[in-house]
């Protein structure tokens, strides 16, 4: 009877090599990091780096199946990658694949096995010495230039150049397109039209030709052609607010679209330019009639609409604004019905101005103050120029109504033609001046007025008298605290 016995199988060593992925190379790869591992973590990472590459594999093989091939490609490489959501190996191509060369392995460890490594190009110095040098494209950088000043593109380097234009027909069609009431606006108020080479004011030469017309076009600016757009905003805009028995509702709501849209600073000029022909074409009328007065009404809230626009840079075309605003306050025959509205208006549009502009341009004031005051003193003058020479005063300021009626003598100079003629035909200039007055010192319902017998409200009235004159002395001296202030004197 015989004993089966069966051998024990041989155990595989710990340190013994399993897989395809050498523990060796695993190592390398840590020294290389500076990292000292053990020979189990070297075992395990191999184990996994080869089972990791098998995974490759069989997606790679996947992809090659599918593209009905035998040989697999580095794309069927990138695509598995991508599947398992690894990044892809950067600088293989199946289109230039990348040629190894083998190495033998050493003779002193002939175990290690051949070592396949990518080939590169040698490169043949001489050869690229005496190559042409290719310069260095320049470094990025950065410069500020202006794209355009006052709505004008100047012409330099940076900003693409004007077009030419070989004929004037669409200049004179958007010329007959943007004309209201026989009046073609001008660019930039400077009497260009927007045809570059017609109607050209005189001692100004025509354009040159040919390389001449090049030199100047490099030394001149731009001028300005308005959009389709903005072409046909000017139209419905002006026809909305001219003539004024127009809708009541599309004229609101121009007035609304010009004091709030953005995007209207290439057409200002436009505006500010038609603002200034309506107005002179109505007041170089002897006398306006009510329906004229009712334009001027509509061309102050135009210019007042322009200043509340806070996207609108109005400072370049504040000389073109304000002839006619002072031309409505101090002209003589405005229609009687509303002579007094225009004045008013006038007013506080001059003091819109005046709030917005006055401490960029310090002089402005003063300027407009000795205006006012000659329209209000100067012998000859009407009462509808002195009354808005006052009602002007008022918009600028307390000081210029202290300065021009009380120091300046203008109310002695009304209280003398007041007094000289019928009640009635001076009751608005009078009115104006009390109204001044009252800007002084807001006159109070419970007022009590100068004591005669008082000894300072006696040398009160009398410097109420010399500086007003009897006529107003008598009307301020119904309040006390209103003559004091306008005296100066003291409270009691």
């Amino acid at each position: 009877m015989q004993n089966n016995t069966t051998k024990p199988k041989a155990r595989i060593g710990q340190g013994a090599q399993t897989g395809v992925y050498k523990v060796d190379s695993i190592k390398d790869i840590a020294e290389s990091l500076n990292i000292t591992i053990s020979d189990s973590v070297a075992s395990s990472l191999a184990s996994d780096v080869e089972y990791r590459i098998n995974q490759l594999i069989e997606e790679a093989a996947r992809f090659m199946r599918h593209g009905r091939r035998t040989m697999m490609t580095t794309a069927d490489v990138d695509q598995a990658l991508r599947v398992l959501n690894i990044e892809p190996l950067y600088g293989h191509s199946p289109y230039n694949p990348t040629t190894f060369r083998r190495a033998l392995p050493f003779p002193q460890v002939p175990a290690a096995g051949p070592v396949y490594f990518p080939e590169d190009e040698e490169i043949d110095f001489d050869r690229v010495l005496r190559e042409e040098k290719i310069a260095l494209p320049k470094g990025v950088g950065w410069t500020a230039h202006w794209l355009a000043v006052e709505g004008v593109q100047p012409l330099i380097p940076e900003n693409p150049p004007a077009i030419p234009r070989d004929t004037d027909g669409d200049a004179t069609a958007k010329g007959e397109l943007l004309k209201v009431n026989g009046v073609s606006p001008m660019v930039n108020g400077s009497g260009l039209p927007l045809g570059p080479t017609g109607n050209l004011p005189p001692g100004t030469k025509k354009p040159a030709t040919g390389q001449q017309a090049n030199l100047q076009q490099s030394q001149q600016i731009v001028k300005q052609v308005l959009s389709r757009e903005l072409q046909l905003y000017y139209a419905r805009l002006t026809s909305s607010l001219l003539p004024p028995t127009s809708d009541f509702s599309k004229r609101t709501a121009a007035l609304a679209s010009l004091r709030s849209d953005a995007g209207l600073q290439s057409l200002l000029p436009y505006l500010v330019r038609w603002v200034g022909e309506g107005v002179v074409s109505v007041l170089k009328e002897e006398s306006p009639s009510e329906s004229e007065g009712k334009v001027l009404e509509v061309l102050l809230d135009v210019i007042s609409a322009i200043l509340d626009n806070t996207t609108l840079f109005v400072e370049p075309y504040l000389h073109q604004i304000l002839p006619p605003i002072l031309s409505i306050l101090l002209h003589s025959s405005l229609p009687s019905s509303h002579a007094t509205q225009l004045r008013t208006t006038g007013s506080q549009t001059l003091s819109k101005l005046l709030t917005q502009h006055s401490t960029t341009y310090p002089s402005l004031s003063p300027r407009i103050m000795k205006t006012l005051l000659l329209a209000l003193i100067s012998p000859g003058k009407s009462h509808g120029t002195r009354e808005g020479a006052i009602r002007g005063l008022v918009g600028v300021g307390k000081e210029a109504v202290r300065k021009g009626l009380v120091e300046g003598g203008g109310a002695k100079v009304v209280a003398a033609e007041a007094e000289g003629q019928e009640a009635g035909s001076s009751y608005d200039l009078v009115n104006s001046v009390m109204d001044a007055l009252r800007v002084l010192h807001p006159q109070s319902d419970m007022a009590d007025s100068l004591d005669a017998s008082s000894e300072a409200d006696s040398e009160t009235y009398a410097q109420l008298n010399e500086l007003l004159g009897e006529f107003f002395a008598a009307r301020v001296a119904v309040d006390a605290a209103w003559a004091r202030e306008i005296v100066g004197a003291p409270k009691p």
